[in-house]
């Protein structure tokens, strides 16, 4: 993403910002209509969610400047929609959620140049997410698997220790 990238999103953004209501509705109407499946993520008032979105957007898109303050908090973004059940390919949905309603709500100021910037933009905003995303999953199932009903070795008791030794199996037996 260039300078002049950033410049036609933020500039795009601002006019959108003028119909947010509108932009929000269309954008949740879209991607149901796209994925059904993700209507049940959004428990709630929608309106509400519609003013979250454009909130996070407009955050997104001011930040687009300083990437260096803007990447934690979309890691934390794509953190916290593991909570939400979202996936990968939930992000190639919203993108083309967004877009379609960016071509609604900007009209003919929705250009080729303008459609590629906003796509450069949500590539690179979405890959961080979905980084993130990936990592807490990752993590997630580490912590899971390393606690899964093991006690630390300090803990474990050999079998010869817990059992008398006439119980095991000559095999387990220690030699005397």
């Amino acid at each position: 993403m260039d300078n002049e990238q950033k410049a036609l999103v933020q500039q795009t953004f601002a006019v959108v910002l003028t119909i947010e209501e509108v932009a929000a509705e269309l954008f949740y109407g879209r991607l149901f209509e796209l994925d059904p499946s993700l209507k049940p993520m959004f428990k709630g008032d929608i309106k509400a969610q519609g003013k979250k979105l454009m909130a996070t957007l407009k955050v997104a898109v001011l930040g687009l400047d300083r990437l260096d303050r803007l990447l934690p908090v979309v890691q934390g973004l794509g953190q916290r929609h593991v909570g939400y059940g979202v996936k990968d390919e939930h992000y190639d949905t919203v993108a083309t959620a967004l877009l379609w309603t960016l071509e609604k709500g900007l009209g003919d100021a929705f250009t080729p140049a303008v459609k590629q910037a906003w796509i450069e933009v949500y590539t690179v905003l979405a890959s961080v997410m979905k980084e993130a995303a990936n990592r807490k999953v990752a993590t997630q199932m580490r912590v899971s698997v390393s606690g899964a009903g093991m006690k630390p070795m300090s803990q474990r008791m050999a079998v010869s220790q817990t059992m008398p030794a006439s119980s095991l199996p000559m095999s387990k037996r220690s030699p005397v």
